[in-house]
């Protein structure tokens, strides 16, 4: 890395390293109050009743948003490269997720109200990825919102540019651990994934779907009650 391109990121974050770098150090309860009284000023929002754990990293603070109540367990990683990311009233991140924003038109990452991403999920995507209301992600799983180019067997993978779709997970959706989904996916709402499925394409609304790649083995409410235990988290 140029010595040009280092002091850009240093003067764009180096702030912000700072500030969160000090501050999130400290140990809860009293870093989480510290926390509510520093991160306000310096985030685009912070709002009421808000648990930071210690050691959670943020880039891009001026276009992160937490709403109220909303829990962020220590060794998180967020990090916002030109499109915001949203975090509403009563999400809830388990320890060690990681949720990465780059630039791309269009792009931002938002967790819907009331849900759960359970430890060491990974979403990430220069698409969007806007993950609705109650639903429950569980551990180890992962969104990505592109995909590579690799038409031109002669051309690098990392010259040949990304395709980038976005990925939506509408409201009160249960994620099994493990699981992949792909860009380009819409779960439809209530549906169940079963753990470690590959999800590549869209799944209807209430559906129960499992396997590699996922697909639909079921529906939520007939009357032959299903039973899934692959979902467990």
């Amino acid at each position: 890395m140029s010595r040009k391109i280092t002091f850009s990121l240093i003067q764009k974050y180096g702030k912000e390293y700072l500030l969160t770098g000090i501050f999130g150090a400290i140990p809860s309860p009293i870093g989480s109050a510290i926390r509510n009284l520093i991160y306000p000023a310096i985030f685009r929002k912070v709002g009421r009743s808000v648990t930071i754990q210690t050691n959670v990293q943020f880039i891009g603070i001026d276009t992160i948003e937490i709403g109220d109540r909303v829990r962020v367990y220590r060794g998180s990683y967020i990090s916002n490269k030109g499109n915001p990311i949203r975090l509403k009233d009563g999400a809830s991140l388990d320890q060690g997720v990681q949720i990465r924003a780059y630039d791309h038109e269009g792009g931002g990452i938002e967790i819907g109200e009331e849900t759960y991403i359970g430890p060491y999920v990974c979403i990430a995507g220069p698409g969007s990825i806007k993950i609705g209301r109650d639903c429950m992600i569980a551990s180890n799983s992962s969104l990505y919102a592109n995909n590579h180019v690799f038409s031109d067997p002669d051309t690098p993978f990392r010259l040949q540019g990304l395709t980038c779709k976005g990925i939506e997970i509408e409201d009160d959706c249960w994620i099994g651990t493990g699981v992949r989904v792909l860009d380009g996916v819409k779960i439809g709402r209530g549906s169940v994934i079963g753990a470690g499925a590959v999800v590549t394409r869209d799944i209807p609304p209430y559906s129960i779907a499992m396997g590699v790649p996922a697909r639909v083995t079921g529906k939520r409410g007939h009357s032959k009650v299903e039973r899934l235990q692959a979902a467990s988290y």
